[in-house]
């Protein structure tokens, strides 16, 4: 919210169009002195540059921006933000995101199913407050890269940076499940929560993920899967982060729905089958509103004055048409 010291400054721009109807009547228009060049009842002679008349215009216009920023200095400007402060701790949620060369995919032109997860993430993210968030990096093995914080700016850092093929070629959905309730399992926090993202089947680690589900309803730890990607043949193009190597084809992408919804039956939890952007975002954001809890927090206030950069643009927009003037246009002031 935007707010000025000394709204009164404002009535200044008035000078504008009072100045614009004075020269209008001909009054503070400056003295000039017609000569006419012609031939006796001949053609006159009519000077015209249109590039001198262009020039003229930019110096008009750069004066009165220059006026206006002056207003708006002497108006000091103040922007006023408001954030709230927790007092009290909100659910953990762990993302885990599969990070499986298969995530390279583009089901939609140009755009991976990785770089979708990433997306829907951010957007929804920016728009809930309260939650600490982390992410827990799965492929052939995993890993926590993000443990569960409010700061959300290490989050979004952090899962900018992440690329397909980091942690190797496999989906050991179990591994992942089982890192991220380990991990949960000692908080403090009044609800905990896993938000599987993943687009294939179980096809590596040591645990089976109906066993990583049961642990997490155990630890009464709430477990949400989520399927990516549509089925059929989809391209795929990625670079290998570790060998450089390009991998370029067609991916038979046909996961089975039914086994990622019976882990989530086990942890007793829900599987949503998402095929686009605005699909995975309207879940993550359903799921994060049902796993909130109340909390309480104060509103702090911070005021930041915007003087000092109107005036600074007011000194080089009155600099430049100084020069265009006497410089350019070769005019005295």
């Amino acid at each position: 919210m935007i707010s000025f010291e000394n709204p009164a400054a404002f009535f200044a721009l008035l000078f504008i169009p009072a100045l614009l109807f004075l020269r209008g009547l001909k009054i503070f228009t400056p003295i000039t002195i017609p000569l006419t060049i012609s031939d006796w009842k001949g053609t006159r002679f009519n000077w015209n540059d249109p590039v001198r008349k262009f020039i003229s215009y930019l110096y008009h216009i750069t004066a009165m921006l220059g006026f206006i920023c002056a207003v708006t200095a002497w108006a000091s400007p103040i922007i006023h933000k408001q954030t709230k402060v927790y007092s009290s701790r909100g659910t953990d949620i762990l993302f885990v995101l599969d990070t499986s060369p298969s995530m390279a995919a583009q089901d939609t032109p140009g755009v991976t199913r990785l770089e979708i997860a990433k997306s829907a993430m951010e957007s929804i993210l920016k728009t809930n407050s309260g939650e600490c968030v982390g992410i827990v990096e799965m492929a052939k093995e995993a890993a926590l890269v993000v443990p569960p914080t409010m700061k959300k700016e290490a989050f979004f850092e952090k899962l900018k940076t992440i690329v397909p093929g980091e942690l190797g070629d496999g989906t050991a959905i179990g591994t992942g499940i089982s890192c991220a309730v380990f991990h949960l399992e000692s908080s403090a926090a009044p609800k905990k929560c896993i938000v599987l993202l993943t687009d294939g089947e179980n096809n590596s680690g040591a645990i089976h993920p109906y066993t990583a589900a049961r642990l997490a309803k155990e630890k009464n730890i709430s477990l949400y899967v989520l399927g990516l990607g549509t089925k059929g043949s989809v391209p795929l193009e990625y670079v290998d982060p570790k060998t450089g190597r390009v991998y370029s084809g067609f991916l038979d992408s046909n996961y089975n729905t039914q086994t990622l919804a019976k882990i989530a039956s086990e942890a007793g939890g829900k599987f949503f089958e998402t095929t686009s952007l605005s699909a995975l975002s309207q879940t993550i954001d359903v799921i994060i509103k049902n796993e909130s809890v109340v909390q309480s927090y104060q509103i702090h206030n911070t005021d930041k004055k915007y003087y000092t950069q109107f005036l600074i643009a007011t000194t080089i927009l009155m600099i430049l048409s100084i020069f265009i003037r006497t410089a350019i246009l070769r005019e005295v002031l």
